[in-house]
């Protein structure tokens, strides 16, 4: 028997199937719910079940303004769908997301984009059938089974040269004083205006607070810090073996390569404490940018980033944006945002 059902993050269902998958953080109920409060929208995951086997998606369900409709996104960062399922049984995949689209349909949801994890197994034959795959770029990983030495033999020569720079101006990297929290959101915030972010990045104490409450102790903060001083730092999970980088800001002015020595201690202190895999992340959008050069030259994993695009309400689609067309399902989506 299959069964599909949209859950509510207090329901003991997307709990007892968090149990059984291989997970990250971005699928914690109340992570998604955080992610939620951003854009006024509603937190759930789809979870589907057929001979004791099971799919989960979280969502977030946005009201499309002026329509009475809605449409659903994956919350910041890399969710994606999860299953106790492997990729190579399509079939099941391809039942999961087709039941989806459908239930979600009844809920006037128009669309579903979804950011994939580049770590975690997914059939992406399986969610082409119901969709659109879009590839994007690579992202970066380090391997933190390696020993110290094959992490800094990983690490290019200029950033290698770089760390051993901060080192000898005197920058430490202090892990999980909170205290210095506010600091740190002002050098958060110094990093968004020089890179020209909209209004909507720039969090607040308060979120920050609460994304702690939120995930609890998979939350850490590194704290690079001279003569007393905040030179900018980086938030970052542990969850499961899987070390994702959040967010990483430096405060306006010179901070004596502080940045270089953030991402190397971060993946020693993620060594130590037998995590498997810090992820980096990509450029902007997955491009082949300097971003992505920039975090390349820290280690050598590197994996695809998709994107997955479904329209589960074509007859209200088409009212808003037209008959779907390859181009724009594989441009920006949804289009009529």
């Amino acid at each position: 028997m299959a069964e599909g059902a949209l859950l509510e993050p207090g329901d003991p269902a997307w709990a007892d199937a968090l149990r059984r998958v291989h997970h990250d953080v971005y699928h914690l109920p109340g992570y998604v719910t955080l992610d939620a409060h951003l854009s006024e929208g509603e937190p759930v995951a789809f979870r589907y079940d057929e001979m004791g086997q099971v799919f989960l998606l979280p969502l977030v369900l946005r009201p499309i303004p002026g329509t009475g409709l809605r449409d659903a996104v994956s919350p910041y960062g890399y969710p994606g769908p999860v299953s106790d399922v492997p990729p190579t049984d399509t079939g099941f995949w391809t039942r999961a997301v087709r039941h989806m689209a459908a239930l979600l349909c009844t809920h006037d949801v128009v669309t579903v984009f979804a950011r994939l994890h580049p770590l975690l197994p997914v059939a992406t034959p399986a969610l082409a059938e119901a969709g659109t795959v879009v590839r994007h770029g690579e992202t970066v990983s380090a391997d933190l089974t390696l020993t110290p030495d094959e992490l800094w033999r990983d690490t290019g020569r200029t950033h290698r040269n770089q760390i051993n720079k901060a080192r000898r101006a005197g920058v430490e990297i202090v892990f999980d004083d909170w205290d210095r929290l506010e600091e740190w959101v002002g050098t958060y915030h110094a990093t968004m205006r020089r890179v020209g972010a909209t209004g909507f990045y720039f969090f607040d104490l308060e979120h920050f607070r609460r994304l702690r409450a939120a995930v609890g102790e998979h939350l850490h903060l590194a704290a690079a810090v001279r003569d007393g001083e905040m030179l900018g730092g980086n938030l970052f999970f542990a969850y499961r073996g899987i070390m994702q980088t959040h967010l990483q800001s430096t405060r306006d002015g010179q901070i004596w390569w502080a940045d270089k020595l953030l991402y190397h201690e971060v993946r020693l202190w993620g060594r130590e404490r037998g995590h498997l895999v810090h992820h980096i992340g990509g450029g902007v959008g997955g491009a082949d940018d300097s971003l992505f050069r920039y975090k390349a030259a820290f280690a050598a994993g590197r994996q695809d980033f998709h994107t997955w695009r479904v329209v589960s309400d074509p007859l209200a689609f088409e009212k808003l944006a037209g008959t779907p067309t390859a181009e724009t399902m594989s441009g920006r989506f949804p289009p009529y945002r």
